[in-house]
């Protein structure tokens, strides 16, 4: 089916989460990256299909008046970020409306409160990243960075507005370093974080070993930055410190006196600022005394788990990953923290409410799932009518899903939800939702 390049013009209507006004042509929906509502743009087609069509953005007739010019020069051309274009606060409400839209229609649930959007710092947030690495000699060396938003190359950029500046400051530095090496082909990725005090840390993964002149280069690298250099030749059993400050990476909860030390490819909430509001709603919306028993699913390195411990009588932390387990006990053993205990199960296999360590008396539960929601751990609290759940998401659909059982299978209810500003200017939804049962 041919499709005509001839540019026409379309007064978009709505938005999709991703940024991409609709409009409709000849009766048909038309998607246009970059568009907003009540614009009136000039496209070009660029793909049909039944039910729609897509379109490039060419001009912008009649703006917006939440349109902004985007703080980054590689905005449209870089996939990282899908709605710098429009303001932060339309965003907030875009993902506002995702998050009630879906409870409405897939979980046939409403909230009685609406929390107010937790939001910081919209650029400069992002303290975790995977950096893609290629080198292509046509375009005269080395790419670092994220993919493009059309198309399965990396974008071709210099720095990141919402990367941590420690990283996105030195993606130029980095391309430059990888050109000089000798293993300039055979490093696809860089895992990159930073902690509280700063410190940034970098992991090559590399194909194959390094020669030592390589190993040279890096080194001098971290030296001359003040960055902690890691390698990963194979799984992340296989990560080393090559080089940098021999000190651990660390972030901390004021609020509840308690700080997690993580290894370079733990993973941590990308938000330092959020991270730190989320934990003190969640633990105020838990309503915990000193004589409750807390269950944390999914609890990670004990970014719940700790704060909770210092307002709670016994916390027990679960979690499928043994490795991040045990570094959740050291950082409960490290700060004295003596009420907690904890769990390695895997948190997606069904009969969970026959576990022995999930037993009748626990009167709060936190559930911090992975896209995929947390189905048969729904079941099993349902099962045995723990009367109070905080559940974190970041998946508005699996959310709805799991709020549809809890409400209409197991007698909870819906009392209060609500965004979480973790990624600006991107697609994604982080919320908060409690659930209680009389």
């Amino acid at each position: 089916m041919s499709i005509d390049r001839s540019p026409f013009e379309l007064q978009i209507d709505d938005l999709t989460l991703d940024g991409q006004g609709v409009g409709r042509r000849e009766g048909k929906a038309c998607f246009v990256a970059g568009a907003l509502p009540g614009e009136r743009v000039r496209a070009v087609q660029t793909g049909r299909k039944r039910n729609f069509d897509t379109a490039q953005l060419e001009a912008v007739m009649e703006p917006a008046p939440e349109r902004v010019e985007p703080p980054c020069e590689w905005f449209g051309v870089c996939g990282g970020c899908r709605l710098m274009h429009a303001e932060v606060d339309f965003q907030r409400r875009l993902k506002e409306r995702n998050l009630f839209e879906a409870l409405s229609r897939i979980g046939h649930v409403t909230a009685g409160q609406r929390l107010e959007p937790l939001v910081g710092d919209d650029l400069g947030y992002r303290r975790t990243a995977r950096l893609g690495v290629k080198y292509v000699a046509k375009k005269g060396g080395t790419l670092v960075g994220f993919r493009e938003r059309a198309g399965r190359y990396l974008a071709d950029m210099w720095d990141c507005q919402v990367l941590h500046p420690a990283i996105g400051g030195r993606i130029r530095q980095l391309r430059q370093l990888i050109d000089g090496l000798d293993a300039r082909e055979r490093i696809p990725q860089i895992e990159a974080v930073v902690d509280d005090a700063g410190t940034a840390a970098l992991v090559f993964r590399h194909l194959q070993p390094l020669s030592q002149a390589d190993r040279d280069r890096l080194a001098a690298f971290a030296a001359e930055e003040g960055l902690q250099v890691y390698l990963q030749p194979g799984g992340p059993d296989t990560v080393q410190q090559l080089a940098g400050p021999q000190v651990p990476l660390r972030y901390g909860h004021p609020d509840f006196g308690v700080t997690v030390d993580f290894g370079p490819l733990d993973f941590i909430q990308v938000h330092a600022e959020i991270n730190r509001r989320m934990v003190r709603r969640a633990i105020d919306l838990l309503e915990t005394a000193p004589d409750s028993r807390v269950l944390d699913l999914f609890c990670g390195l004990g970014n719940f788990t700790l704060p909770l411990a210092r307002r709670a009588g016994e916390v027990v932390g679960v979690e499928g990953d043994a490795r991040m387990l045990e570094r959740a006990r050291v950082n409960a053993e490290g700060q004295g923290i003596r009420n907690t205990r904890y769990v390695c199960a895997n948190l997606e296999d069904e009969g969970l409410q026959d576990m022995p360590w999930l037993d009748g008396s626990f009167d709060r539960v936190l559930l911090d799932p992975p896209r995929t929601g947390a189905a048969a751990a729904v079941e099993a609290i349902g099962s045995h009518g723990i009367p109070r759940l905080l559940y974190v998401s970041c998946n508005p659909a699996t959310l709805a899903r799991d709020a549809d059982r809890l409400v209409h299978h197991f007698g909870y209810r819906l009392d209060a939800a609500g965004i979480m500003d973790m990624f600006p200017h991107t697609a994604h939804v982080e919320s908060m939702a409690v659930f209680a049962r009389d």
